[in-house]
């Protein structure tokens, strides 16, 4: 039987530690998580943004590598304030949110600003938290430290402050 070549082979490097700025070095940041999270295995991942407007989820590479990450026995938690621009911008993320909608939590927080939502990954062994999403600066890394306080921060959100939102099917009666 031929062994299938590997999707990642070649992403191998670790991810990146420290301070990033840009949206160019966000968004190779988001897709580098993604990619190491289907290697890896990661059994959860976390994403937070307003609105996800400059996120690359959309892209052919990232469903791909979401694709391969999924499986029973994860999770995928995803927290926004609206989810206009994931619908208009990033069809194969909705395509693959329906698919995987057993593994995937999406919650919505309509009333808080814009500002307030953390905009950030965070998985049990790597985050990536963006201070400004204007500017695209902010920082990634697997410290603990880090970590647990923005897995504390998002968890708050995902508990209290926000509702079930970005059903994966409108069913109608």
């Amino acid at each position: 039987m031929p062994v299938s070549p590997n999707l990642y082979e070649g992403l191998e490097a670790p991810l990146p530690q420290g301070r990033f700025s840009g949206r160019t070095q966000f968004q190779q940041r988001v897709r580098d998580a993604f990619a190491t999270a289907a290697r890896e295995g990661w059994r959860e991942i976390t994403i937070s943004d307003a609105n996800f407007h400059d996120w690359p989820l959309g892209e052919r590479a990232v469903a791909d590598a979401l694709q391969a990450w999924s499986r029973t026995g994860r999770r995928f938690n995803v927290l926004a304030r609206s989810y206009d621009e994931v619908v208009r911008r990033h069809a194969r993320f909705v395509s693959w949110r329906r698919t995987w909608d057993h593994i995937v939590t999406c919650r919505a927080s309509a009333a808080a600003d814009q500002l307030d939502i953390p905009s950030a990954i965070w998985s049990p062994g790597w985050t990536l938290q963006r201070w400004d999403p204007e500017r695209c600066t902010g920082i990634s890394g697997s410290e603990p430290e880090r970590r647990v306080l923005l897995g504390e921060a998002l968890g708050g959100w995902l508990r209290n402050k926000s509702a079930p939102g970005f059903p994966a099917s409108t069913l109608g009666l």
